[in-house]
């Protein structure tokens, strides 16, 4: 690794029945994966979003990150309210991320709604694809989009996933169920290979 060397930081937050790897820049959070998702699911994106970028666990320096999420995983409703993100994508998906952001806490949308909201009303597959694309679960709350008819649908960390958060912001304080018995263990437990030889 060189010294000017752009680094990507990451952890594996490990709190309760949440098990996900996050990462960030030195301007932002960036990524927060689906429950656990092998760290070669980080990799790879990261090679993808953030190339030249040198993968580097550090558990200190995404303490500031990581500690806002449990907060929020917890029940605190304003928890994410001042984490900054460093997102990478087209403005388009940009425009929709920065819509999904204005939805309240513990309300839902339709994708028409934040198709709307992105000033893109005829646009609702195109934003559905934008959400989907959405690095940062949890942190930019794509599982506040529900179907127009009131369905839950899709969502890249998987249903249950949605369905704890949703919960969870019904509920705020309550401890969700994200499907007890189906959630694996670590899938990283006893790797000591450094990242960058991955």
């Amino acid at each position: 690794m060189s010294a000017d060397q752009p680094i990507l930081y990451y952890t594996w937050l490990n709190d309760k029945q949440w098990h996900l790897y996050i990462a960030a820049t030195v301007d932002g959070l960036c990524y927060v994966s689906s429950p656990d998702q092998p760290l070669e699911e980080l990799v790879l994106w990261a090679s993808n979003r953030f190339p030249g970028y040198v993968l580097v666990e550090d558990g200190q320096h995404m303490e500031g990150y990581a500690a806002p999420i449990i907060q929020y995983l917890r029940g605190a409703a304003d928890a994410l309210d001042n984490v900054k993100h460093d997102l990478r994508g087209t403005p388009f998906q940009l425009a929709v991320w920065e819509a999904l952001s204005r939805i309240p806490y513990g309300q839902t949308l339709s994708y028409s709604a934040v198709a709307e909201m992105a000033g893109r009303p005829d646009a609702v597959r195109a934003v559905g694809a934008a959400i989907g694309a959405n690095p940062v679960l949890i942190t930019i709350p794509c599982h506040r989009v529900i179907g127009k008819n009131g369905n839950l649908t899709g969502y890249r960390g998987g249903m249950p996933m949605k369905q704890a958060l949703l919960q969870l912001e019904q509920s705020a304080g309550s401890t969700p169920n994200i499907g007890k018995g189906t959630v694996p263990s670590n899938p990283t437990a006893g790797i000591t290979t450094p990242l960058s030889s991955i």
